[in-house]
């Protein structure tokens, strides 16, 4: 793994190693701190996909009418973003012990300030990741507190191997997905009960609802993929601030269709190439591309003010910023 620390243990993790030594009395779980991994080492790698233009024949940029910065406006309504923390918090038998945290929520902007979604509480899981073939168990354990999900199992149901390793990507994996199933659910609570927006951080193809939703608008900050063929990336690279690219179709197996288009929120000049660059993604209607100006005046309307001092400050909205910070303060 890379991007781990250590991290004095906090009372979930105590709660946790106190629950697991009641399940397994004759295996040793440490109490040393836990360590918290902050991504797998196998990371998707970077490459490029070929994606069907619904706008244009060729991948273009397309400059934004300018507005006075005093003039700028932002029809969104909330913002849903979520987090994760994976601390390993045991290796007994010579197999990692994992606690997954998750948390959603949506902050709302009401006369320039902005407070938490009324309709929905933000929501923390969390979850233990034990291997239980390889720990003796014949069963799920149970707690009030804590979930427990079987790692030594894959989605099939056909056994795994005990490489701690590839048994700890395995509960990253599950953490992930755990934290995209809650994030939709808010997702989709939003656009079944309000009339506004919803400016989420991230993709919205994993949800049926929240993809073929008027109110769902996916903002990308990561470039692992870039939706365009290599004839196209100087154009994309050329992008100004307040320029956009041509209005594409992405699709992925297991997930909907949508219409996304790439915008420059802040200049690259002196910076890499994809600074300042999101993505963002919308409902594959009918009227998507005649949406997609005033959409991306929203978005650039939300980068300020500076979501600083956090590193991704080129790409982030100052609203999901302070919904990650209302999440960190409550897992």
């Amino acid at each position: 793994m890379i991007g781990s620390r250590n991290s004095g243990p906090d009372l979930s993790s105590r709660a946790a190693l106190t629950f697991l030594k009641s399940e397994f009395p004759d295996i040793s779980v440490s109490d040393a701190p836990a360590v918290v991994l902050e991504r797998p080492a196998a990371a998707d790698p970077p490459r490029l996909s070929a994606v069907e233009l619904i706008e244009h024949k060729k991948f273009s940029s397309v400059p934004l009418v300018a507005e006075p910065a005093a003039n700028r406006t932002s029809g969104f309504g909330g913002f849903l973003d979520g987090a994760q923390k994976v601390q390993v918090l045991a290796y007994p038998k010579g197999v990692p012990i994992v606690l997954g945290t998750v948390s959603a929520g949506i902050r709302c902007r009401v006369e320039r300030r902005l407070i938490t979604w009324k309709e929905r509480d933000p929501a923390v899981e969390r979850k233990l990741y034990l291997p239980l073939a390889f720990l003796g168990g014949t069963r799920l354990a149970s707690s009030e507190r804590f979930e427990v999900v079987d790692t030594s199992a894959d989605r099939e149901g056909a056994g795994v191997d005990a490489h701690p390793l590839g048994l700890v990507d395995r509960a990253m994996q599950l953490v992930q997905e755990n934290r995209e199933s809650l994030e939709n659910r808010f997702a989709e609570d939003w656009c079944d009960t309000e009339g506004t927006p919803l400016f989420i951080d991230g993709g919205i193809s994993g949800s049926a609802r929240v993809a073929t939703s008027g109110l769902a608008v996916g903002v990308i900050k990561s470039h692992r993929t870039l939706y365009l063929e290599d004839s196209a990336l100087p154009t994309l690279f050329a992008l100004k601030k307040g320029e956009r690219s041509s209005v594409f179709r992405v699709s992925a197996r297991s997930r909907r269709t949508v219409a996304s288009w790439y915008l420059r929120i802040r200049s690259a000049a002196g910076q890499d190439p994809l600074w300042g660059l999101v993505r963002i993604e919308i409902a594959d209607s009918p009227d998507a591309v005649s949406r997609v100006d005033e959409i991306s005046r929203w978005v650039l309307a939300e980068s300020s003010p500076l979501s600083l001092p956090d590193g991704r400050w080129d790409k982030m909205a100052y609203g999901i910023r302070d919904a990650e910070e209302f999440l960190r303060a409550i897992s």
